[in-house]
């Protein structure tokens, strides 16, 4: 825990300015509400002894002095939620940030076995909670110690054993009593957030899923498992709130007891002569209000453990090592390079089949070549060695004469333009899915890739043409669109290798068909690799056909040849 602490506290050093401001802000109204309230004890007391007795008594200084304390309780309280608050959302925005920059190197080997709404999860909520470690544990432990001290050292000079009770009560209520409840509670909160994760887990599947669960009958099945975690969650919850409940109780009735404790032991001080009866009253107020800041405690340890469960959460992303050690430098590479597997065995876990076994593979610059054969052959690993997405466990590629290895992965990728199976589509307008491929592109060259992939009549059909908003994962599109949306992004890389992943899956054979025709147009002068189960059209837009089985190379022929094939077979 002492450690988690640490590193939170390391994480947000570069903010230590504005939470030290707003810490010091809170305390400086914290102290102005203790001193309003000892001294209007005493003066309110003092000024009925002096009526009593018809003594003069110096009425402007303590006067001023609660104007002064009312005054600072009221400007530090409005400073303190300005600038904390201002603390804490520049920390959570460079955290997030900070967090998103670490997982880059991870991206995909080291992530694909977090669930999207996992890896959402820490990024969004869990980095939230990270505010809680600020605002609800330094600031009310940082304002506890210095309102503790100051009450007790004002209570050491006027009666030392009321210092000691108020110590010894303070312990209990600001220490013990939230330790115990921590203790007891520690389980449940940590569990409270990998449930949380999970919970928004299965709810984004409801949502993203909902037509599968309504075609297969799985909405009720799927809306009573949802409905036993949240009930599980709510449960664990309120086993927490009710620790919490009883802890706040019992630190009320401590402070009513010590309070009891400096009233008997002051009154037996006045009545020794040893302290001075507005003073009493002082003692007694101050005890109370030292109370109010010690209070937060035990709320602020159950947030620290909760917290401390959301960053472990964090640190376990932060901790994992990159799949690839990225070159400092990367060596230079030709404009068309030639693409080279060598023995290139890859499998992306160590209990899983090899994805590719002792690939050998040369496509030259310039060169088309179809790769085909059934789903788990080996075709998109392909694709994941060559983007150097995941390490391999033997062999080799070779990109422009040089190993990945001795390459930057942004250096490859940036000479590869590819269309994935899986269409990517941010809720942003046409326009700015488009410009992600190329944020320089001007408007003919974005015009000329829409016309390239066949999507100009799909442009001229929306609302606000390009300017129209796709909504979240593309739902405004049908899922052949949201495909020759993808082309006409890779289009605009203009990259000399094109690499196509089943670029007409969801299209008709007529939209197919043009859409190869546009195809062979936009790869010339560049080198193709097109992976595909579609026979139809291969002959207008590759040379050669490689096929693969079981993540090795059967056979190489020209695409003549292996069409004659098929259409016998």
């Amino acid at each position: 825990m002492l450690g988690k602490s640490r590193r939170l506290l390391a994480m947000l050093y570069p903010y230590r300015l504005w939470m030290a401001g707003g810490a010091s802000l809170a305390a400086l109204a914290a102290l102005a509400a203790i001193g309003l309230m000892a001294v209007s004890g005493w003066f309110i007391a003092a000024m009925a002894l002096a009526g009593a007795s018809g003594a003069a008594i110096n009425y402007y200084t303590p006067a001023a002095a609660i104007r002064a304390c009312a005054i600072l309780r009221s400007g530090g309280r409005y400073g303190d939620r300005v600038i904390t608050h201002e603390a804490t959302l520049r920390s959570l925005a460079g955290l997030r940030s900070w967090l998103f920059r670490r997982l880059i190197p991870l991206v995909p080997a080291r992530l694909a076995a977090l669930r999207s709404a996992d890896l959402l999860a820490r990024l969004r909520a869990d980095i939230d909670a990270l505010e809680h470690f600020y605002l609800a544990v330094l600031v009310p432990a940082a304002v506890a110690s210095l309102s503790l001290a100051v009450g007790l050292l004002v209570a050491l000079l006027v009666l030392p054993a009321a210092a000691a009770a108020l110590l010894l009560g303070a312990l209990s209520a600001g220490l013990l009593l939230p330790a115990w409840m921590q203790r007891r509670a520690a389980g449940d909160a940590a569990q409270t957030v990998r449930d949380a994760a999970i919970l928004r887990g299965m709810l984004l599947d409801a949502i993203h899923g909902h037509s599968e669960l309504l075609a297969w009958g799985g909405v009720a099945a799927h809306t009573a498992r949802i409905e036993r975690h949240a009930a599980g969650l709510d449960a664990r919850r309120r086993r927490v709130e009710l620790l919490q409940a009883v802890t706040g109780g019992s630190a009320g009735v401590l402070a009513q007891l010590t309070l009891l404790v400096v009233l008997a032991l002051g009154l037996a001080a006045v009545h020794r002569g040893t302290v001075a009866p507005p003073l009493l009253v002082m003692l007694s107020l101050l005890t109370l209000a030292s109370f109010e800041t010690i209070a937060p405690l035990s709320e602020a340890l159950a947030q620290w453990r909760g917290t401390l469960a959301s960053a472990g959460r964090v640190l376990e992303l932060v901790d994992a090592s990159p799949a690839f050690i990225e070159p400092d430098t990367s060596a230079p590479l030709p404009e068309a390079p030639d693409i080279v597997f060598e023995n290139v065995h890859l499998r992306y876990a160590e209990d899983l089949p090899w994805a590719l076994d002792g690939v050998d593979l040369v496509l030259a610059a310039g060169a088309r070549v179809a790769v085909v054969g059934p789903s788990g052959a080996g075709k998109s690993s392909l694709v994941a060695a060559l983007l150097k997405f995941y390490p391999l466990q033997k062999g080799r590629v070779w990109v422009g004469g040089w190993p990945v290895d001795a390459l930057q992965g942004d250096a490859v990728r940036r000479r590869i333009a590819v269309i994935e199976q899986r269409t990517v589509l941010f809720n942003l307008s046409l326009l700015e899915n488009l410009l992600l491929a190329a944020p320089d592109a001007d408007a003919g060259r974005i015009e000329r890739a829409v016309s390239l992939a066949q999507l100009e009549r799909f442009v001229a059909s929306l609302p606000e043409g390009y300017d129209t908003v796709l909504g979240e994962a593309g739902a405004r599109v049908s899922g052949g669109e949201a495909r020759r949306i993808a082309i006409a992004r890779a289009l605009l890389r203009d990259a000399p290798v094109l690499v196509l992943d089943e670029p007409t899956e969801g299209l008709d054979a007529h939209t197919a068909r043009d859409l190869y025709a546009a195809l062979d147009a936009a790869a010339r002068n560049r080198t193709l690799l097109l992976i595909t189960h579609r026979v139809s059209g291969l002959a207008h837009l590759v040379d050669e056909v490689v096929v693969m089985d079981a993540g090795r190379l059967v056979e190489r022929m020209p695409v003549r040849d292996y069409l004659v094939r098929e259409r016998s077979a």
